[in-house]
């Protein structure tokens, strides 16, 4: 079976709403406008959703260079990048600092949250290093993503888990219960036509023109336990991933790409065959 790319998503705000897209620039770093805006606290550590599950249902969009954010609740934002913004100590691995945004932006942040929060900016995501702990080669960056550039599922693996989920609840007498969406896992590139978890074995995967390298399978945190149409927090799926995909003390979904050398730039488009090995 052929497969190809069947969904593209960049998220401007690191943890916000993912933008479905057709196309999609990629730099070294990762897809043009994705997570170059981060949320941090007082002392310039990440925000974790895990622990501001609001966040997670931020709308963030991008007007050119200029972001948008809405939540419920709250007016509509919107920021300009800080091009010459006060740099901050940010508790980012591979970089020491980003740019904050305006005092509108922490005000806005601080009241969802209902805590200290600042909007910051990646200038320059060459500045970020991409961590040796999670694959990361010396030369390679990468944006407020976590451990690389881009994050990769497939839709097959996705329905195999729903149908794990499902066939355990009847084992447990329970009701049958919605099929989860892949949101959950916030990938930006959605595959389709592949073997359920046959991405757990690529080292290499070539997107159209644009190849890039399998640097690790993806643990998954307590995020993926939160619906991001609702923001109602659940046991799914990570009890049933801790049944089927549980190995190193970890639950394990979709894998993580860096772009090769000289392949970016390039452009990603729906509907491009994928070859992997």
């Amino acid at each position: 079976m052929l497969v190809r790319l069947a969904d593209i998503r960049i998220y401007p705000l690191k943890s916000g709403l993912g933008v479905r897209v057709e196309r999609a620039v990629v730099e070294r770093w990762g897809l043009v406008g994705d997570r170059r805006w981060a949320v941090v606290d007082e002392r310039g550590d990440n925000l974790w959703s895990g622990e501001h599950s609001r966040l997670l249902r931020v709308t963030a969009a991008l007007s050119g260079d200029i972001l948008i954010l809405c939540a419920d609740g709250l007016p509509e934002l919107t920021v300009s990048p800080p091009l010459d913004g006060q740099r901050v100590p940010v508790g980012y691995t591979g970089l020491n600092e980003a740019v904050l945004a305006s005092d509108e932006a922490h005000a806005w942040l601080t009241k969802l949250l209902g805590t200290t929060a600042r909007l910051v900016w990646l200038d320059d995501p060459a500045r970020r290093s991409t961590d040796p702990a999670h694959g990361g080669l010396p030369g390679e960056i990468v944006s407020f993503a976590w451990d690389a550039p881009l994050l990769l599922a497939s839709a097959s693996s996705m329905r195999q888990l729903n149908d794990w989920i499902a066939q355990d609840a009847v084992e447990r007498g329970e009701d049958l219960p919605e099929p989860l969406d892949i949101a959950r896992f916030r990938p930006n590139v959605i595959v389709e036509g592949a073997e359920p978890f046959a991405e757990d074995g690529w080292r290499e995967v070539k997107i159209g023109e644009m190849r890039f390298r399998v640097t690790e399978i993806c643990d998954r945190c307590a995020v993926t336990l939160y619906d991001p149409a609702t923001g109602a927090k659940g046991q799914e799926p990570l009890r049933t991933l801790a049944r089927y995909r549980k190995w190193d003390g970890k639950t394990w979904f979709g894998i993580r790409l860096t772009p090769l050398g000289p392949h970016a730039p390039g452009t990603l488009t729906l509907g491009a065959p994928i070859t992997t090995r």
